[in-house]
């Protein structure tokens, strides 16, 4: 799955325009996702703030703070399960109207069933090891006394893409490259 994140920023005298204008542009974005083929279900809205500066002025021999512009921000971010679409969705984004992109950044969406799969390679990995270890020693593996899973961990692939060209026409090249899912466990064998 690829993921990214577009935002539209603004600053505006007025809270209720510089609203309407990030409103505008994050509809427009929504729209030209959903119409990429982008499933509502992968559309979230992931951060909204509105806020209003503070500007420093001197009275005098005093500072104070004075009400400045309204900032406002709102970004969605956006699941790709077809990660051969993913230079194609960049381009799109790039072209938007956002203010913010980031992205895409890869993963495996689903690896329970890798996970089972690895615990069995890993337990008799660990036998094996074990084997070598206890007929080294003149001894014989045994029954396993214990078991314990340790965590998986799925390093984030390389990516490579010619940002330089995001600006302007032409497609944002995206190389999703591999993903490593690794399980550990840590068994204990009885010697003989």
């Amino acid at each position: 799955m690829a993921s990214y994140s577009a935002g539209v920023s603004t600053y505006n005298d007025s809270k209720e325009k510089a609203i309407a204008e990030v409103n505008d542009k994050i509809s427009a974005i929504t729209k030209a996702v959903k119409d990429f083929g982008i499933a509502e279900t992968d559309i979230q809205t992931q951060n909204l703030s509105i806020y209003q500066n503070q500007d420093y002025v001197y009275e005098g021999d005093r500072q104070k703070y004075k009400p400045g512009q309204w900032n406002v921000l709102n970004t969605v971010t956006i699941n790709l399960k077809d990660v051969k679409r993913a230079s194609d969705l960049a381009t799109l984004l790039a072209g938007s109207g956002a203010t913010n992109v980031y992205g895409p950044s890869f993963s495996i969406e689903d690896t329970k069933e890798i996970e089972k799969s690895l615990l069995g390679e890993a337990i008799n990995d660990a036998r094996s090891k074990a084997d070598i270890i206890a007929r080294s020693s003149g001894k014989r593996l045994g029954e396993v006394l214990n078991v314990a899973e340790g965590g998986t961990s799925s390093p984030y692939p390389v990516l490579k893409a010619d940002y330089g060209r995001m600006g302007g026409g032409g497609s944002v090249p995206v190389e999703p490259g591999s993903t490593n899912i690794q399980k550990t466990v840590t068994v204990t064998f009885e010697l003989k």
